[in-house]
């Protein structure tokens, strides 16, 4: 999901939550899921030096990719919702 598509649901969020359709994200929430990314990434890196198949590096390094861009939309919505 690119960051256009993530501001269009958090323009969303926002307006269903001023409608009362929604409950407000709580900060501890996201900073939980930030650690669990966190300890994925951690994990991953760890597969990613003991792995010695070039196909599997490969599709470790596209996860840990993906981890680091949810850890930084993370990051970006406990600002905005701080």
């Amino acid at each position: 999901m690119g960051i256009k598509k993530f501001v269009e649901k958090i323009n969303d969020y926002q307006q269903r939550l001023e409608q009362k359709k929604a409950k407000k994200i709580k900060k501890s929430h996201v900073e939980k899921v930030i650690r669990k990314l966190e300890a994925k990434r951690d994990a991953l890196k760890s597969d990613l030096k003991s792995a010695e198949k070039p196909s599997k590096k490969d599709r470790l390094e596209t996860k840990l990719k993906v981890v680091d861009e949810q850890i930084e939309r993370a990051t970006w919505l406990l600002e905005q919702i701080g």
